[in-house]
């Protein structure tokens, strides 16, 4: 798993890892209500309403700058890799508002005495990598020293104001599409723990170093009503956000839903995260779950990391979906379910 000596165990640096590390959806809700509004130029198109993926500010008639910042703790051990995911997630927010992205800026935070320096020169050129695949340079930065590992990105795109893709936009009768598969989340815990076999490593890198491309061909297309992406909060979370935002409720089929096989396997054996949990005790009331056992609402609640697009499309649009993400080599994406007239999320097996 690893492509250099590594002394020490990133991994093991961190409380947390990943989108796992974010704070609970019902203490960040709590955080963001307490914040004075401010100021909000006529320019601004999207804001902090809905937890949107981004911010977006208009600059002329036909051009939008998209800003958005991501960062986080290790989720593998592999500095390479780290630095992948890392940047692959954070520019996956730009994909999501339907932008295309132009530069990145670098976030990094770093224990200088723990963590080596070949170590940390590891993890930028991981970022460095993903960002030359898109055709973007890493413009600047900041850096500092801190307690647990941190890296992540700024990134900025542009998209047509008229074209921007939101989280609020699913209609009822809408369906409900998923780009990449489920258990990022429990597959780093079985890590942690030694559990992980080399074919999930593997696969596991590739899902979450999977750019999200298709999201700026979706900003053409007129029938997806709403984008976003599916991190810390985990698909039941990122989805529940498309209902409050639209008014809306939905049903999801869990036979439908993609998940990694090895992913199945761990959930079984009782592995999964502490985010798991915080977030069904953030947005569990609001979920019903019809015939699921618990290691299935685990994965449901799962926080992915640099997971996959998730789109809300009229039903005439839904081929067309599809075919953008096979074209773009997302095999793996699936029509999950249906937004629908009420509120909530209602899973069935």
């Amino acid at each position: 798993m690893n492509d250099i000596a590594v002394p020490i165990r990133l991994t093991s640096l961190a409380h947390g890892g990943g989108c796992g590390c974010k704070i609970a959806p019902g203490v960040l809700s709590e955080i963001l209500h307490a914040v004075p509004r401010g100021v909000v130029p006529e320019a601004l198109l999207r804001g902090t309403e809905n937890n949107e993926d981004a911010a977006v500010y208009k600059l002329n008639d036909n051009q939008a700058l998209v800003a958005t910042t991501d960062f986080f703790t290790p989720i593998v051990d592999d500095p390479y890799d780290f630095g992948r995911i890392a940047a692959t997630n954070a520019i996956s927010d730009v994909y999501a508002m339907g932008g295309k992205p132009i530069f990145a800026l670098a976030l990094l935070g770093m224990p200088i005495n723990t963590v080596p320096l070949q170590v940390v020169r590891r993890i930028t050129a991981g970022g460095e990598s993903i960002c030359a695949e898109v055709g973007i340079p890493i413009a600047g930065g900041h850096s500092i020293d801190t307690v647990e590992p941190i890296y992540g990105l700024v990134a900025l795109g542009l998209v047509h104001p008229d074209k921007v893709k939101r989280n609020n936009g699913a209609r009822a009768g809408d369906r409900i599409i998923l780009g990449k598969p489920l258990g990022v989340g429990i597959l780093s815990a079985a890590l942690k723990q030694g559990k992980l076999s080399e074919t999930g490593y593997r696969r596991m890198v590739e899902y979450t170093t999977k750019l999200n491309r298709p999201g700026v061909e979706f900003a053409d297309m007129e029938g997806v009503h709403a984008l976003t992406d599916v991190t810390g909060f985990g698909l039941a979370g990122h989805l529940l956000e498309l209902c409050r935002g639209a008014g809306v409720g939905a049903h999801l089929r869990w036979s439908d839903v993609p998940v990694m096989p090895e992913a199945v396997e761990h959930a079984k054996a009782g592995i999964f995260t502490g985010a798991s949990t915080r977030n069904w005790a953030g947005y569990g009331k609001e979920v019903t779950l019809k015939s699921l056992q618990e290691w299935e609402r685990n994965l449901l609640t799962d926080p992915q990391t640099s997971g996959g697009l998730l789109v809300a499309c009229s039903p005439e649009s839904e081929a067309g979906v599809l075919e953008v993400f096979r074209r773009y080599g997302f095999d793996a994406a699936r029509t999950i379910g249906s937004f629908s007239v009420g509120t909530g999320l209602a899973v069935v097996a």
